[in-house]
Parts: structure tokens; sequence; C-alpha cells
């Protein structure tokens, strides 16, 4: 049975329990939940937020089902605890394919987690050639399987699972140069011919990094296509289970940057934390402790 990732909760239980000017903790593994975080406080620029990245453990996508739950787990624990939220993002599709049930399981606070954008693809394409670009583990996830078996029937999909791109957008973040060689060459095999002479028209970013370049990945494209962000339909989730904001509260302010290694944080980094409303960071270390 697939898990509804953007289940949450009901919007009635969570609405009427929530503070006026809730809490709301976005959650990654690296920088990749900062496209979420923008989309977010769109929706809500009255609540408080936390931006966690357990970058201790990037990428997660090198660990082993059974340590990722587990990882995911003990840091949630901690994060609950600390900041106390309304309401988490779990803005990575890795974990979300993956930790959401076990979440869910463990601790009362609602979860919204992030899902392969499948439905609007096979919605949006009129050739029926779709790629799905994420990483090896979302494209190797069930989950994945059953939303395309589920709303891309009749679709050619392409599933491209991009070894290198997280850690492109994060190297980017951070004042490095990406060549537009490496680029171009993790997107290629998005871009397919099929023999009758349809071509890929869509997209479907699956990874949250993958937004942080997709200006790169639209000059170096071959041909024109739709990309796909899941950012947006997570924000709309979020609204209908905390409500609107009041349109007479002021805005929250500065986000809360929490890490759980802290090892990049480098000044331009920083810089770009900065800009995107992250102005105060702290660093809880959790070292990943691997047998």
């Amino acid at each position: 049975m697939r898990i509804d990732l953007m289940a949450g909760a009901t919007t009635g239980a969570v609405a009427r329990k929530v503070a006026p000017m809730p809490t709301i903790l976005v959650f990654d593994s690296g920088l990749g939940g900062l496209t979420v975080l923008e989309q977010v406080r769109r929706a809500r620029p009255d609540a408080a937020f936390v931006y966690a990245a357990d970058d201790a453990a990037f990428p997660y996508g090198r660990l082993s089902e059974s340590v990722l739950i587990e990882r995911v787990l003990t840091v949630m624990e901690r994060l609950l605890a600390l900041h106390a939220p309304d309401l988490v993002v779990v803005a990575c599709n890795t974990a979300s394919t993956l930790v959401l049930p076990a979440l869910r399981q463990r601790f009362v606070t609602p979860f919204v987690g992030v899902v392969p954008p499948i439905k609007p693809a096979a919605a949006a394409t009129r050739s029926r050639v779709v790629t799905l670009l994420a990483t090896p583990g979302t494209v190797a996830r069930a989950y994945t399987h059953e939303l395309i078996e589920t709303y891309a029937g009749t679709c050619d999909v392409t599933l491209v699972g991009a070894p290198n791109l997280a850690g492109f957008a994060e190297a980017e973040l951070a004042g490095a140069a990406i060549d537009d060689a490496a680029l171009a060459a993790e997107i290629a095999p998005c871009f397919v011919t099929k023999a009758d002479g349809r071509r890929t028209d869509v997209v479907c970013l699956s990874c949250t990094h993958y937004p942080l370049l997709l200006a790169r990945f639209q000059a170096l494209a071959p041909w024109p296509v739709t990309w796909i962000d899941p950012a947006p339909a997570i924000a709309r989730r979020v609204i209908q289970l905390l409500g609107s904001a009041d349109r007479d509260a002021p805005d929250a302010g500065p986000v809360l940057g929490a890490f759980t290694g802290g090892a990049g944080l480098t000044e331009p980094l920083r810089r770009s934390l900065t800009a995107r409303g992250i102005r105060t960071v702290a660093v809880e270390p959790m070292p990943l402790g691997l047998q």
C-alpha cells in the first residue's frame, strides 16, 4: 500500500491545535530543502521557521535503509525537543520515501513529506514522454514506481538517478564554480527521443536540491521542457493543515538554521543562507557513526 507522504494529519485536527503563529520546521539532509522553505515561507510569512540540515550525514543516498531510518529518527527526536514545531516538512525525497511512516509512528507532531511530482507531470505532458530526475535512491524506491504505475501508466517514463547533482547544488551555494559540461552530462539522459519522433517534454525534479540549479538546467537543455518542482504543492499542503496567515499578522522575520555538522559552513555559504532569510545558524553536533 502506498503511503500518502503529504498527508501530515487531518486538516481540522491540526488547525485546532496550532498557535495562530505556528512554528514550522523544514528538514533536509543538506541544503535542498531551501527550495521548499522559500515556498512555505511565502505561504505562511507570519510563521516562525527553523531550517534543519543533517549535514553531518549528507548525502543520505549513501546510507543503507536501516541506517537512514535510525538516523532520521534520532535527529528528529533532538529537533522536536529543541524547537517544538507545530508541523515538520521533510523536504527530502530520499527521507520522505523511506522514513515518513516511522516518523509518524513514533512522534505525534504532524509530518509532511515530498512526493515525486509524477501526477502533475502526467497532466502536463503532451508528448506522453516524461522523465523523473532524482537521486539513485529515490529512483530505486518502490514508492516511486507505484506513483508511476498509478498516475503515469499511459506515459513513457524515463528514470534518471543522477549521482552528483545534489552535491553540485551544495557546492554552488557555497561559492564553487560547477562546470557546464559536468551539469550537462548529469541531465543528458533526461532528454529522450522515441522512434516515432516524440520526445521528452516534462522533467520532474524529484530531489529538492535540483531546483537550486534550475536556471542552469534550462540554459543547458538540448530543447525546452517543462520542469516541475514539487515545492509549491508542499506549500499548499501546509496551508491546508495549518490554515492561511492572518492578513494583519506581521511577518515572523529571519529563519533559524540548525545544522548537525557545520563543517561546510564557509563564509560564502553563510552569505547564501543570509540571502535566503537564515541569519542565525546554530550547530548541534550529531556525528554520524557508521560501523
